[in-house]
């Protein structure tokens, strides 16, 4: 696997193990910060890299920075080139990971607003080991960030917090990872990505009033079971004892693609196995990023 040699801060290449952040900045303090993972995809037929939807992860930061009352923003003209220069300067033979932080660089009070500086690190990136077997989860007990506590559905560094302590409960407690629920009661999504069950061969998720995270994922899984199928998904509350009568589950998110869910709260989910929509979606999602169709070819930047 290839190996990341090079990270840009601010605009500029250096080697990976210089950047810097000043401990005192609010970045750290007060965790001022909104972030992207964004996939650089390796297209067979061209040889080349496409970063998937570049368009949408920029203004889900741009509107991040804005709730954030960051004192500037970046334009997605500019990250497109930085994070092409980014791309080519590590020599990458496969697929690309690129996480890309926008924060508070300077120190001050709780309520400083600048300056804004950002760093991109483009890296390999291994996939999920539960591909072929699926996940376990747990419906864990701590609640899903409510939105008007700290919105969750923009991609706050502070958010993960909430996520860090749920995925440490669940590996305490022998699972693979968590769903959590809303303060309501409802399910939400798990800690690093969305989540989708099927229940009379229907696909249904989350609703975006569950305090879920406006995935760009999930939205291109939504278009895409449109398409095939001519219906849409069901995006509604979702009861915790509705879970249990999944025929089949999955998880979803730009760094865990398409996951399958074996089990919840330790009872299969139809009969423990992928099932046979979830294959369907993963097969046609994986041709629509690598390029192995015409279809959407907007959601593609090729770099």
């Amino acid at each position: 696997m290839w190996q990341a040699t090079t990270i840009m801060m601010d605009g500029e290449l250096m080697p990976f193990a210089d950047a810097r952040l000043h401990p005192l900045s609010l970045a750290v303090t007060y965790a001022t910060t909104v972030f992207e993972g964004l996939r650089a995809y390796h297209l067979p037929k061209e040889g080349k890299f496409a970063l998937f939807r570049l368009d949408e992860h920029m203004r889900r930061l741009q509107v991040g920075m804005k709730l954030l009352r960051m004192e500037r923003t970046y334009d997605t003209a500019y990250m497109r080139e930085c994070l092409t220069r980014l791309i080519h300067a590590n020599k990458p033979d496969d697929d690309v990971y690129v996480r890309l932080l926008v924060y508070v660089s300077g120190t001050g009070l709780m309520a400083t607003t600048g300056p804004v500086g950002f760093t991109a690190a483009a890296m390999p990136r291994e996939k999920s080991k539960f591909v072929d077997t699926g996940m376990s989860l747990g419906v864990s007990s701590w609640s899903r960030l409510a939105d008007n506590a700290s919105p969750p559905r923009i991609k706050s560094t502070a958010n993960y917090h909430n996520a860090r302590l749920t995925q440490l409960q669940a590996k305490s407690d022998g699972y693979d990872g968590a769903l959590m629920l809303t303060p309501q009661g409802k399910v939400s999504e798990a800690p690093i990505a969305c989540f989708f069950m099927v229940r009379d061969g229907k696909l249904i998720t989350p609703s975006k009033a569950s305090n879920i995270l406006e995935s760009i994922t999930r939205d291109t899984i939504l278009t895409l079971y449109e398409e095939m199928t001519g219906e849409k998904a069901e995006e509604r509350d979702v009861d915790r004892s509705e879970l249990y009568f999944a025929e089949e589950a999955f998880v979803c998110g730009t760094g865990q693609e398409i996951v399958p869910v074996a089990s919840i709260d330790r009872l299969p989910v139809g009969d423990g196995s992928v099932g046979p929509l979830t294959r369907k979606l993963r097969r046609r999602y994986f041709d629509v990023v690598r390029g192995l169709t015409p279809d959407h070819a907007g959601w593609r930047t090729l770099v």
